[in-house]
């Protein structure tokens, strides 16, 4: 079984009587890639304030693996990145370093120069970061967040506004820093594509209400092409499907069925059910883009939470 990282526990943020999150369940699991996925203004920002330590929950609560009721001993291994990095705009990337590093008491330039090549700013020199690109300056952001050496980083949309190059670019970064370094990571964005190409878990969060937690392989199966058969009982159709050849099948539930392979056939399994005394709800082909998933989710999203 893989070990928890970060649990929280009906995590609620009110400001103004006006709930930003609100029973929020999410579990995060040691050395994974999280994608929280939602539209701007959804709560990604406020929970990830909450787990930095930056805010207080209204209510609920969350744990950190081996640091039980010791929250505050757990932000110290924590790394974040939330909105803007705050930068010195006239100094160099090394000198921003420098003065985080001396906070922490570091004072190896070995060590910063590491940290600035991990993020692909070794070869920068003594350009001022108020002349970075947005690019760079969330390479430095990183950079930033990852002195002290933390076990858990926080990165609220670090994709935002680059170009496509940028984003390739970002995501080869947070994939070496994530299986190299150990590093679990959080990383909040409303572009589902994109993280469908990194993140091994996920939540969908909309109105500050998680919509859906999945693991990257349930949330591919959701968005693959397939065919759908709904039975009042799917354990009668696995025999028809079997004797008819096909193999590339998975049972969802009671009710549910997904088809994998041979999607032009549809019309000649639903006759080999209905021959067979199936009764079939219906039977149909499904071909889902993550985006359009995101989008029919989030639109088909409950409004009477409670």
């Amino acid at each position: 079984m893989e070990e928890m990282f970060l649990v929280t526990d009906k995590l609620t943020k009110v400001y103004k009587k006006v709930p930003a999150v609100s029973n929020v369940d999410i579990h995060i699991k040691r050395g994974s890639i999280y994608g929280l996925i939602g539209k701007n203004g959804a709560g990604k920002t406020t929970i990830m304030k909450i787990l930095a330590g930056l805010a207080e929950p209204t209510s609920g609560s969350f744990r950190y693996d081996g640091f039980e009721g010791k929250e505050e001993m757990a932000f110290s291994r924590i790394g974040a990145l939330i909105e803007a990095p705050a930068l010195h705009p006239n100094l160099s990337a090394y000198d921003n370093m420098r003065i985080k590093c001396l906070a922490y008491g570091i004072g190896d330039k070995n060590y910063i120069s590491e940290k600035l090549s991990l993020v692909g700013l070794g070869k920068v020199g003594k350009k001022k970061a108020g002349k970075f690109s947005l690019g760079m300056r969330q390479r430095l952001g990183i950079a930033l967040a990852l002195v002290g050496d933390p076990d858990f980083l926080l990165l609220d949309e670090p994709i935002n506004g680059l170009d496509p190059q940028g984003i390739a670019e970002m995501r080869e970064i947070l994939s070496r820093l994530n299986k190299e370094n150990g590093i679990t990571i959080l990383i909040s964005s409303h572009i589902l594509e994109e993280l469908a190409k990194i993140a091994t878990q996920y939540a969908i969060i909309d109105k500050g209400h998680i919509i859906e937690e999945s693991t990257s392989e349930e949330l591919r199966l959701r968005c693959k092409d397939k065919i759908v058969i709904k039975t009042a009982d799917s354990s009668s159709v696995l025999p028809i499907l079997d004797s008819n050849g096909f193999t590339d099948y998975q049972t969802i539930d009671s009710k549910t069925i997904y088809v994998f392979e041979r999607l032009d056939d549809v019309s000649l399994l639903n006759s080999a059910l209905v021959m067979a005394g199936v009764a079939v709800e219906s039977i149909s082909v499904e071909a889902t883009e993550l985006e359009e998933y995101f989008l029919k989710i989030t639109g088909n999203a409950r409004t009477d939470y409670t």
